[in-house]
């Protein structure tokens, strides 16, 4: 679990970023630790809460395999349910309805995200929450959009890309669109293959041991390749303290 730190410097001042939530200046901070410890702060509710929604599917869907596994009748509400999340993850139902192979392909798909990844990705991509995008849009992940007005537009755009920078509403929206890009997007298929293979081993690995593993399938996160995720991995490894 994250440490808990309370950040005593009077520099912690509210940014007018959004209505909807206060976001501390984090160009503020002069201090590095201080500044840290603002921004996991910050960001850790809006992780916790995903993995808690993530974890509630999970359970429903391993429900639907003890059911399977009983030969017992699914209900309507189960497979309206099902079929909610199947458009959700993009993980088609057949028109054989929920099978064995369908929950295992979902499984696969609907799983935790450690903390210590999601934080240090998000501290990579915003600069520690103080980039442009994360200050004017909310977006701490670096997350693009394609329909004219989704987002922000990138100063330094290449001609004739039509991306922008995605606006959220809030952190905790940044953080539910992260979950999702990597829990569904093909790019990141690697990621969830070592997270599946993880629950097989024996051996009880920390958040941040798995943070670390995962972050082998971010390859494809960059165009950084290798040494993205080594960078990835180093402040995962650095920051150890915070996730203690």
């Amino acid at each position: 679990m994250i440490k808990k730190i309370l950040v005593l410097s009077a520099v912690l001042m509210m940014s007018a970023c959004t209505p909807k939530e206060d976001v501390p200046d984090f160009k503020a901070f002069t201090d590095v630790k201080e500044k840290k410890a603002a921004f996991f702060n910050f960001m850790y509710p809006a992780v916790i809460a995903e993995n808690a929604r993530v974890k509630e599917e999970r359970t429903f869907l391993e429900s639907l395999v003890m059911k399977l596994d009983n030969d017992t009748d699914i209900s309507t509400k189960e497979l309206d349910r099902a079929t909610e999340l199947s458009s959700l993850y993009k993980e088609k139902l057949t028109d054989k309805g929920i099978t064995a192979v369908w929950v295992n392909a979902m499984l696969v798909k609907v799983d935790y995200i450690p903390a210590p990844l999601v934080l240090s990705q998000g501290a990579n991509e915003s600069a520690w929450g103080t980039s442009r995008f994360a200050r004017e849009a909310n977006n701490y992940f670096g997350q693009w959009c394609y329909t004219k007005g989704c987002g922000v537009v990138p100063s330094k755009r290449n001609e004739g890309a039509a991306h922008e920078v995605a606006k959220f509403d809030s952190s905790k929206d940044a953080v539910h669109a992260y979950f999702m890009n990597v829990n569904r997007n093909n790019a990141y298929a690697d990621l969830r293959i070592i997270r599946a293979k993880l629950h097989s081993s024996p051996e009880a690995l920390t958040p941040e041991q798995e943070a670390n593993a995962l972050a082998h399938g971010l390859i494809r996160y960059s165009e950084r390749g290798d040494a993205y995720v080594e960078e990835i991995q180093a402040m995962i490894r650095h920051n150890s303290q915070y996730w203690r």
